[in-house]
């Protein structure tokens, strides 16, 4: 049997496992209902409280959804639709699909096909890679919490210093793929300034968005701004790629 990236099979399985998901969602959700009426929570509020996370799942998911497109192209769909609907995110899932596809002599977004080797090696390292960071939680999590509340009652101002460092540790890993093809100067080729420039006009954006929120007080704003920066830098990157190949 020839393989393919769409196999029914895919999208069988696929389909099965988010399934899954929504269903634990469902009950997750009728449960927190029925505990939020036990302990007498005004029913306003809690609708309120589902009704903006909604509007946090479903916003950036416009901007996940051309994710799943661009990695269709190599990856077929049900294996990017498995991947950004369970557990990952459209930064992790493209840069480790990127890697993997480039160490095969293979560049992500090109359309190049793909056997079943080089299809199960990107998947071993789309998934396996990211359920390191689920198990090191399990034995790490609830110690690292401790110590965070602690240090928080001891010191607020350290507390803080604390985890803005941590997460701008996490930020500067991104941060360094961003830059990584930028010596690509030295013989010529201008391709690595197609990332940079979208950095930078993502980060205008969200700039333009905060600045509109604060001076037309549009609160709204706040649950849209990361998909709209999202959208608008690939959007961006259309053009740039045409001009810097």
């Amino acid at each position: 049997m020839q393989f393919s990236t769409n196999h029914p099979i895919l999208f069988l399985i696929t389909g099965a496992v988010i399934a899954v998901v929504l269903a634990q969602s469902i009950y997750f959700l009728r449960k927190a209902m029925s505990r939020a009426k036990e302990i007498g929570m005004d029913d306003q509020l809690v609708r309120k409280v589902i009704r903006t996370a909604a509007i946090f799942t479903v916003a950036p998911a416009v901007a996940i959804v051309i994710g799943v497109i661009t990695l269709s192209k190599n990856l077929g769909l049900p294996l990017p639709w498995l991947r950004l609907s369970v557990i990952g995110s459209l930064s992790y899932e493209t840069i480790a699909a990127s890697n993997a596809l480039t160490s095969m002599g293979l560049k992500l977004g090109a359309g190049n096909a793909i056997d079943a080797q080089s299809y199960v090696t990107v998947l071993f390292v789309m998934t396996l890679s990211i359920l390191g960071g689920i198990t090191l939680v399990s034995f790490i999590g609830p110690r690292l919490n401790r110590g965070t509340m602690e240090r928080e009652k001891r010191d607020r101002k350290w507390s803080e210093v604390f985890n803005n460092a941590m997460f701008i540790g996490m930020i500067s890993a991104f941060v360094g793929f961003i830059f990584c093809d930028v010596d690509a100067l030295k013989n010529g080729q201008t391709y690595g300034l197609i990332p940079v420039f979208v950095f930078f006009f993502a980060m205008l954006i969200m700039g333009l968005c905060a600045f509109l929120m604060k001076k037309f007080k549009w609160a709204w704003i706040n649950d849209y701004a990361l998909p709209i920066a999202l959208v608008a830098g690939m959007a961006i990157a259309i053009p740039l790629t045409a001009w810097l190949g």
